[in-house]
């Protein structure tokens, strides 16, 4: 990185030198090691280095980190090291004082009536930028993709921001589907910081190049290598945005109010040739969660990409569906959009696009949705027990959480062991523990599955065995909600290192006994 800065010394311009040090920042940007924060090994470790080597590319790669990189504690390293170098006599680049000191001139929304993706111009200058005061010197465009939960997709950077807008304006004019509507520099920087920390969660182990290793959410692809080169830059811009004194509160989208929604949309003449009305109110109570949780809180958005990530990655990912709800789901599907593509203003050639979409995707759905009991080789009965609100993402957790629910052993139990219940919950985890103390072997053969209480006698009737039991008792009910979402992605990193069940679920206990409240739980989960 220190040769690379050499490269820093040619430049005249702030911010042809900014995007090279933002890209060498990015290197790193979605590397994760359990146990160990990678941007401040890294980040901390260049400073040192560029600090000891004291050369100008060493003061002009500090200069850089002191502008540009993501962490605060790490800018301020990097420019007391600067200022120690200069000190020394170390000559500097004459854009170095330059560096990060713009003002926002103003803010656009690019995208188009589906608002599959949105494009967040903010335009920027220097003090010695030429031209007319109110006049920008380069634009930031990053890229907000709704499909795939609000996440960046990309973000670059043009000096040519007079064409750019004209671009912009001359399509909107031109094409009813193209949108452009000025927003205020508060505005735009709360969507781009609430898009940048969905994009933190999606991207959870890079690459160099910033392209996840693992599947993002709900199986959209992860941000690529351009996203990772601007990301310091990005940061280091949305810090010289304002910041709304009261920012908007995001939509909710409660129980009741989704409720009436439904209601409204079954009553109306677009759902009367529906003629399975119970697969129908299930089917559109998973379309407008889809469009509360995962759209931003836009259920009625209609687009063909919408429509394609919902059938084919979000649907066999996320819900089971009965038999005749995977027959109504397109049918139920093309009457929302009927019905929800007016009232968010497309125009009537779109609606018919997106219902194109519909039918053209649906053999892939009947291919792409994957029933969990011939998956998985679970009785449906099991599969109704470990998954009643239908939530198929939730499956490997709880099955983790009762393994016994998926033997024979309860095949027959009358429904006494009901998941969902603190008593079923009580008597599922008394089973499973029994085996791990030390019972008299005159009592095994006397406990079973037909009765839920402990023999008499037993080593579950001692106290510290009661308090191991109620501790595991609430461990698994955080396992079966998922709270929080980082928990079962401990448990696995566990498990992926070759730890039995019994060592992760202990470590796991641990980690919930010693942590002080929720946000120094979810740290130590993230150091596990």
């Amino acid at each position: 990185m220190l040769r690379a800065a050499r490269a820093l010394l040619a430049m005249r311009h702030p911010l042809d030198a900014e995007l090279v040090v933002s890209e060498l920042l990015g290197a790193w940007w979605g590397q994760r090691v359990p146990g160990i924060d990678v941007g401040r090994l890294l980040g901390e470790g260049l400073v040192r280095y560029a600090s000891s080597a004291a050369t100008p590319a060493a003061l002009a790669l500090l200069a850089g980190v002191a502008a540009l990189d993501p962490s605060r504690q790490q800018r301020v390293l990097a420019k007391t090291s600067m200022l120690r170098l200069m000190r020394r006599g170390v000559a500097r680049p004459e854009w170095a004082t330059q560096l990060g000191e713009v003002r926002p001139v103003e803010c656009h929304v690019s995208g188009t009536r589906f608002g599959d993706t949105d494009d967040i111009i903010c335009t920027f200058r220097y003090a010695t930028d030429p031209g007319p005061d109110d006049e920008a010197g380069h634009a930031l465009i990053a890229v907000v993709d709704h499909n795939s939960g609000g996440v960046l997709r990309d973000a670059w950077v043009t000096s040519k921001v007079t064409r750019l807008l004209e671009h912009c304006r001359r399509k909107a004019a031109e094409d009813p589907m193209a949108t452009l509507s000025a927003v205020s520099p508060e505005r735009a920087r709360a969507i781009l910081e609430a898009a940048l920390e969905r994009t933190e969660r999606a991207v959870p182990s890079g690459s160099a190049d910033g392209t996840a290793r693992s599947e993002a959410p709900d199986g959209a692809q992860a941000p690529g290598g351009s996203l990772a080169a601007h990301h310091a830059l990005l940061r280091a811009r949305l810090r010289a945005l304002p910041r709304a004194e009261r920012p908007a509160a995001a939509p909710v989208w409660g129980r009741d109010r989704r409720a009436v929604l439904a209601a409204r949309f079954l009553a109306s003449d677009a759902a009367a040739e529906l003629s399975d009305s119970y697969a129908a109110s299930r089917c559109v109570d998973h379309i407008i969660d889809y469009g509360c949780d995962v759209d931003a809180g836009r259920p009625l958005r209609v687009s063909p990409r919408k429509v394609e990530t919902f059938l084919l990655s979000w649907l066999p990912r996320r819900v089971v569906l009965l038999p005749a709800e995977q027959e109504a789901m397109p049918h139920v599907l093309a009457a929302w959009i009927r019905w929800a593509g007016p009232r968010d203003s497309l125009p009537e050639e779109a609606v018919r696009a997106t219902l194109d979409a519909v039918w053209e995707s649906t053999t892939s759905f009947g291919t792409a949705y994957r029933d969990p009991a011939t998956s998985f080789g679970l009785r449906r009965e099991v599969v109704r027990r470990l998954l009643p609100d239908g939530d198929l993402a939730a499956l490997p957790r709880r099955m983790f959480a009762f393994p016994l629910l998926t033997s024979d052993l309860l095949a027959d139990d009358g429904g006494r062991f009901d998941p969902t219940t603190p008593e079923g919950r009580r008597a599922l985890l008394r089973l499973d523990h029994f085996e791990d103390f030390d019972v008299p072997h005159d009592h095994r053969g006397k406990h079973s599955a037909a009765s839920d209480a402990p023999p008499a006698g037993s080593a579950l009737d001692v106290p510290e065995a009661a308090e191991a039991l109620a501790a595991h008792e609430r461990l698994a009910e955080r396992l079966w909600k998922g709270d929080p979402p980082n928990l079962w992605e401990a448990a696995q990193r566990l498990l992926d290192r070759g730890h039995t069940r019994t060592a992760v679920l202990e470590t796991l206990l641990d980690v919930l006994d010693e942590a002080e409240d929720e946000t120094d739980l979810v740290g130590r989960l993230d150091d596990v």
